[in-house]
């Protein structure tokens, strides 16, 4: 009779006006949105990537007028930081997606402390390799 009055623990959403800032999402909550996340930038940079491919691959002429619109003013910048974008989005979406199929693989891996360790090397191998390539990408080396 004692557990029949014992009150049942209450759960409820979170407010997102007032819950959001004190919330704190671990690491894998964060990997998984920022897989959504990348996957909808390459979506919307599609077009782009096309744009670039197509004048990659038409001409040498072409290829000349894409490599030198890198090199032109804050237009140059603009779409080096769009191809920056694009670049850390296909790095953590590539990434992140490995870290799933391997828990999905090795059922071993699907326990929290092996999801956290995991989720953490996503973010900074993601990052890490978009510094790389970032500085290669604005002529750092």
């Amino acid at each position: 009779m004692a557990e029949l009055s014992k009150k049942r623990p209450e759960f409820r959403n979170i407010n997102a006006l007032t819950d959001l800032t004190t919330y704190r999402l671990p690491a894998a909550g964060i990997v998984s949105i920022l897989h959504r996340i990348s996957g909808l930038i390459m979506f919307i940079l599609l077009p782009l990537v096309i744009w670039m491919f197509d004048l990659t691959v038409s001409s040498e002429i072409s290829f000349a007028r894409f490599s030198s619109i890198f090199h032109v003013g804050i237009g140059g910048v603009i779409l080096k930081l769009f191809c920056l974008a694009l670049l850390w989005a296909y790095l953590h979406h590539f990434i992140a997606g490995l870290r799933h199929l391997w828990m999905d693989v090795n059922h071993h891996a699907v326990e929290k402390k092996t999801g956290q360790a995991t989720a953490k090397g996503v973010l900074v191998l993601s990052v890490l390799l978009t510094v790389v390539l970032g500085a290669k990408l604005f002529g750092l080396y």
